[in-house]
């Protein structure tokens, strides 16, 4: 709202030039200045100077608006206000430059106190129209501006199940922030899950910009988990905003876990806690071992390449092998642990002897088994190896660790 008073306004300044002749001879009290995120007072007239503005005297009109006038780098989500000492808010008018209509605020009942009700827009820049009212009648108008946060200070967060996934029980919920976070609790406050099943969980931050959400035990099958992540506005630190809301829900299927066991060299299958059928494999050499413990599918191929070089390894390496194609490759770690189809050199000593690098070489029909009843989020449970077990952030690792490890997980923040 905005309402426009042409004499008011002459007589306001004409009242200004006077008050400044005074307080440059004499050293009078001058208007306040405050920090960039204090309201600053625009104008306090000295009662003697009232008779040049009006024939009645009226106490001296005072207000503050926040964010201060030229602010930058100022929060979308801290929502602007006027507030009035003796005097009324006519009116105040709140645009974006170029806006095609002013922001909605709200206006107390004293008439004293303007708060902004809608949300503003990140890197834009806003203009205040002020118009107070004194007990005389007289008008006051004022105009300030002030610009929020530039795209640099933005920062945002990927969830991962993506909205609308179908996972297994082993699924973690995990955050990618696009800036380092220094206020860990201030985003995790801002993280809401919940689960048809009612499970409780909490995070564990793998880094400064990747956190991960679990609840003690597996999520229950069947079971509808939704992310609400709220971090418009929230301050991650060194002068990071977040700058969007997003929800995103998935859902979990049956329970489906294979145990390998390294003892008799075979994979088992269960399938909601029932045993389905039992394949041979090879795991790691003693120099490439399998880790054990739990291990979640993260991803599958029905066809990919296997380079020596991802594992780091060169061509001067004992372990080297040349670039080959496998078949029903299903990813257990970043670190390139897979359950896939074992070459053709490997095959005949399934459930003898151990021959991969690390991962778990089926043949061709236990392969294919795998790849067709497993997916994202189902389980592998590696048992007997005597090493390990698998990091919690090589993959999804985070389950081989009691609960009071993963709630008392604290990343040291990072310095200027």
């Amino acid at each position: 709202m905005n309402t426009k008073n042409g004499t008011g306004k002459r007589r306001w300044k004409i009242g200004a030039a006077i008050l400044v002749g005074v307080l440059v001879a004499g050293g009078g009290a001058a208007a306040l200045t405050a920090p960039s995120w204090a309201g600053d007072t625009a104008f306090a007239a000295e009662p003697s100077l009232r008779p040049a503005l009006s024939g009645q005297i009226a106490k001296d009109i005072r207000f503050s608006a926040t964010p201060v006038k030229d602010a930058t780098g100022v929060n979308p989500a801290d929502a602007p206000v006027v507030t009035s000492e003796n005097a009324s808010i006519s009116s105040v008018e709140l645009r974006a430059e170029g806006g095609e209509s002013a922001v909605d605020g709200q206006l107390s009942g004293d008439k004293r106190t303007w708060t902004a009700i809608e949300r503003l827009v990140f890197n834009t820049a806003y203009t205040f129209n002020i118009t107070l009212t004194d007990s005389t009648g007289h008008q006051v108008q004022e105009q300030r501006s002030f610009h929020t946060v530039k795209p640099a200070n933005e920062a945002d967060g990927r969830i991962y199940p993506l909205d609308g996934a179908d996972m297994g029980i082993g699924q973690p919920i995990e955050i990618n922030f696009s800036e380092p976070v220094i206020n860990k609790d201030a985003v995790e406050k801002a993280v809401k899950v919940t689960s048809s099943s009612g499970q409780d969980g909490a995070f564990y931050w793998i880094s400064d910009t990747k956190a991960r959400y679990r609840p003690q035990e597996f999520w229950k099958p069947n079971s509808s988990i939704t992310v609400e992540m709220n971090l418009f506005g929230v301050d991650f630190g060194n002068s990071m905003i977040g700058n969007a809301d997003i929800t995103s829900t998935f859902t979990t299927h049956n329970k489906r876990v294979a145990i390998v066991d390294n003892t008799t060299k075979t994979m088992k299958i269960y399938l909601d806690g029932k045993y389905v059928r039992s394949f041979p494999v090879t795991l790691g050499t003693k120099e490439w071992p399998s880790l054990e413990g739990y291990q979640v599918v993260m991803e599958q191929y029905a066809r990919t390449e296997f380079r020596a070089e991802t594992i780091g390894l060169d061509k001067d390496d004992d372990f080297y092998y040349k670039p080959v194609m496998v078949n029903n490759a299903s990813r257990l770690t970043n670190g390139g642990v897979f359950v896939h189809e074992a070459l053709p050199a490997a095959q005949p000593v399934l459930g003898k002897t151990n021959v991969s690098h690390g991962c778990i070489g089926m043949s061709p029909e236990g392969a294919q088994y795998f790849y067709d009843t497993f997916g994202p989020g189902d389980l592998v449970k590696v048992e007997n190896t005597n090493h390990g077990p698998m990091f919690v952030w090589d993959g999804y690792g985070g389950w081989n660790m009691s609960w009071d490890e993963w709630t008392s997980n604290f990343i040291q923040p990072l310095t200027d």
